[in-house]
């Protein structure tokens, strides 16, 4: 079922591995529903504009489910009950049916009924107060963590591991994927660096979050960034050696109380040219030093060049399917084709046609 982010983003993921998806969009009055304008999100799927409160195109939803592995949908908990597309009306048609719901908070508990955003779910779920710099608010990563890590990822994750099941039991269930638990899900790492005293101070003073100085960004001449990662000492000294920087009065890597001192002088360095005259410096380096690209320059850096990592699809640039299969590679994804009725669809579904005509 078409909705905002994050559902969509799964159903993606699925298409680009390989999935035959239908995108369902709703037709008539969708009352309170945004659908987001066509982009990558809608690659590689077929699309249908039912009205879920007609009966007649609820009946055509009915019967494309009664074929289908899969149905998703993202609406709060509830509302697919009330239009008559629940799991217990879907899953008694289909009992082989995955039947995955991506909601921000679940399907249960105290804000299950609420409304809400990424920046509401990794708020909560904890994700949100590890970014940030020191004595400064907690800074929204735009909406990856929630919507697209922890959320159309998780779905699509929970949609694999639900095939995978129902192929030892033959029967279907519900996936109930929700964005807090996502989010909360990509903080396991943090939490044991807490446990055994790692992450400890305050936002932004810990090893990762930028307080350390051979872990953050730094300014270049042009006003542009470069991305230090050195956390192992000998890359530590390649980083130092790469910036001309041979003074052995410096404190200690790991001494945090000589961090600022170290912040000071590196940064000084960078300051010294610009961020793709030192990306061309270290590009031979082990120093873990990288130019800060925006995502609409990525695509021309070499490396994701050789890779490919970016494709066009109807003239628009976007980043390819991911992860890589030797033997079994996705094919490139098309636009999304609008079907217009669903007999052609119905047919392909049932080993009829292969192709619109």
């Amino acid at each position: 079922m078409a909705g905002l982010a994050p559902a969509p983003f799964g159903a993606m993921i699925l298409a680009d591995l390989g999935a035959d998806v239908v995108q369902v969009k709703r037709g008539g009055d969708p009352g309170a529903g945004v659908v987001p304008p066509d982009g990558p999100l809608d690659r590689g799927k077929h699309t249908l504009t039912l009205d879920i409160k007609d009966p007649t195109d609820r009946e055509t939803l009915h019967a494309l489910v009664d074929t289908a592995d899969v149905f998703i949908e993202g609406f709060r908990p509830g509302v697919a009950e009330r239009l008559g597309i629940g799991p217990n009306e879907l899953l008694s048609r289909n009992p082989r049916l995955l039947y995955a719901r991506m909601t921000g908070y679940g399907q249960h508990g105290p804000l299950a009924p609420r409304a809400g955003h990424d920046i509401n779910y990794i708020a909560i779920s904890g994700a949100l107060d590890l970014v940030g710099r020191p004595g400064e608010r907690p800074l929204p990563p735009a909406n990856m963590i929630g919507d697209f890590a922890g959320g159309g990822m998780l779905l699509a994750i929970g949609v694999l591991g639900g095939l995978y099941e129902r192929e030892r039991s033959g029967q279907g269930q519900v996936i109930d994927a929700a964005m807090v638990d996502g989010s909360a899900l990509l903080t396991a790492f943090m939490h044991g660096m807490h446990h055994n005293g790692l992450w400890n101070q305050p936002r932004g003073q810990n090893l990762l979050d930028g307080g350390a100085p051979f872990y953050d960004t730094y300014e270049c001449a042009d006003g542009k960034y470069v991305a230090v990662g050195c956390v192992e000492y000998p890359f530590y000294v390649q980083l130092l050696a790469g910036l001309g920087i041979d003074n052995p009065q410096l404190p200690f890597q790991l001494d945090s109380t000589g961090w600022t001192e170290l912040r000071d002088v590196i940064g000084a360095k960078f300051k010294e040219r610009t961020r793709d005259e030192w990306a061309k410096t270290f590009a031979e380096s082990d120093a873990c030093v990288v130019p800060v690209l925006s995502p609409w320059e990525a695509h021309e850096h070499p490396h994701n060049a050789a890779r490919n990592a970016f494709i066009e699809v109807n003239g628009l640039r976007q980043p390819a399917p991911a992860p890589r299969f030797s033997r079994t590679p996705p094919a490139s994804p098309e636009p999304s084709i609008d079907l217009g009725d669903v007999q052609w669809l119905m047919s392909r579904w049932r080993g009829g046609a292969d192709k619109v005509d």
